[in-house]
């Protein structure tokens, strides 16, 4: 199975590169295990220093780099570029701050030491192509562990510029590796003795695999999976920041974000002007060339997310669903020009009074589809937006701190922002409860993911 860098906004092939043979993985097992026997040993002050490099480095490199992740999974290239900027903030606040994170920890009868396990494996995915591997790899690597890399199939050129960075900023060879092989070769990877840990950020069924998999061999696995995130507004909002707010939560990286917000549940009060306002913002989005400055939208990252997320809304509708502004395919399709027609465009849709029974209830939905639900008053609104599968994040909007305390206490979800959208942070631990994951990334809990906490008692 050919691994291929497609254009979406095109569908053009940019080239094809063959998965590695079995013998080619060993050889990068082998050359990371021993990296690993001296990487281990490396003071934090040089992997302080190897990580700032790879900050200054994904800095000065920002436009190229933006413009190879909007070639091949078609995030608008703005949005690219702040990513690899993100990206540079994560490496330095692991050479700043991973030190102390990992500091003993000493009691009256002994004390904690962290110490790294070995070859890391990050599986990781399509949508975020940087961001999701910096924010594991570089806690990862300021522990003194090593990483080996199998990305989506679909961004092998963003994976083999990750370990040209790690290489440019000074990391020893073999510190981080590129895999370049199939979903299906990754269970022997994982399998392997010499690694010892697994991060996943992926879907549901993707992270089952490797769990069942991970546990079979006994390895710590850290997983970030699906979401369905709640976005309630109540009466006391402030309406003209909830409706800015909503439409970048929703919208970002063309609505392909775990934790977009994706159920709005509106208090009835205020439901119709929020409506009207969120349409008129849906209207005036630009859907386009994502290479383009002024595009709002651009395509989605492979025609199977396309034909995924024109069901779910197709099947809403037809149940009684009604489409507020988009949903209609063809008449997007008509809109663009002729070098963007075989691209993976869907309109930026808007869905209410969407019946109980329809995809909206349970599925998570990976596109510009904002999906509208009323109800009558907070405990309704909790209600129903603990009432999914999915737990990762949620954004409630109220002045009142009595609501906003039963927000953040009655909410299940890894994370609550209160009147801002959800987002990850260095500074703070990231992750999901239920089917949206297990473990942190991110803040000291990330760092922690992934070393032996030894107990060390001295008579």
């Amino acid at each position: 199975m050919a691994i291929q860098s497609i254009n979406p906004a095109t569908g053009k092939v940019y080239k094809t590169y063959s998965p590695l043979r079995l013998d080619e993985i060993e050889q990068k097992l082998a050359a990371g295990e021993a990296q690993y026997q001296h990487y281990r040993w490396t003071s934090f002050s040089d992997r302080s220093t190897w990580l700032r490099a790879a900050a200054d480095y994904l800095e000065d490199h920002a436009e190229v780099l933006g413009r190879i992740m909007t070639q091949e999974m078609g995030k608008p290239i703005g949005a690219a570029i702040a990513e690899v900027k993100k990206c540079a903030w994560v490496c330095r606040h692991y050479a700043e701050h991973g030190a102390d994170y990992l500091a003993d920890e000493r009691s009256a009868i002994g004390y904690v030491r962290y110490q790294p396990l070995g070859i890391i494996l990050a599986v990781m995915p399509w949508n975020f192509p940087l961001w999701q591997v910096f924010r594991l790899a570089a806690p990862a690597l300021m522990a003194g562990n090593v990483v080996v890399l199998k990305h989506a199939s679909n961004v092998p050129k963003c994976a083999l510029s990750i370990e040209q960075i790690f290489r440019k900023a000074g990391f020893p060879e073999g510190a981080f590796q590129t895999l370049l092989i199939t979903a299906e070769q990754t269970a022997t990877v994982i399998a392997d003795e010499r690694v010892r840990g697994v991060s996943l950020t992926g879907s549901g069924p993707a992270g089952s695999q490797v769990a069942a998999t991970a546990g079979q061999h006994l390895k710590k696995v850290v997983l970030e999976l699906g979401g369905s995130d709640p976005f309630i507004v109540l009466p006391s909002a402030d309406l003209d920041q909830a409706v800015e707010t909503a439409v970048m939560a929703r919208l970002q990286n063309n609505g392909q974000s775990c934790i977009a917000a994706k159920r709005f549940i509106l208090v009835s009060t205020i439901a119709d002007e929020f409506e009207t306002r969120l349409v008129d913002k849906f209207n005036a989005l630009k859907v386009g060339d994502p290479m383009q400055s002024e595009t709002d939208i651009g395509p989605l990252a492979t025609p199977s997310i396309l034909q995924d997320i024109h069901k779910q809304v197709h099947d809403c509708l037809i149940s009684g669903a009604k489409a507020l502004v988009g949903g209609n395919l063809e008449k997007l399709k008509a809109t663009l020009p002729p070098e963007l027609e075989l691209g993976n465009f869907y309109p930026p849709t808007i869905l209410s009074h969407i019946p109980p029974g329809t995809p909206a209830d349970q599925e998570e939905f990976f596109g510009p589809v904002a999906l509208i639900f009323r109800v009558q008053d907070l405990d309704e609104a909790i209600q129903l937006a603990n009432a999914t599968a999915f737990g990762l994040g949620a954004s409630g909007w109220t002045q009142d701190s009595a609501e906003q305390q039963r927000l953040v206490n009655e909410i299940e979800a890894g994370a609550v922002f209160i009147n801002s959208m959800v987002k990850s942070d260095p500074r703070l631990p990231f992750g999901g409860i239920k089917q949206s994951g297990i473990g942190r990334e991110l803040g000291r809990h990330g760092i922690l993911e992934f070393v032996n906490a030894k107990t060390v008692c001295v008579s």
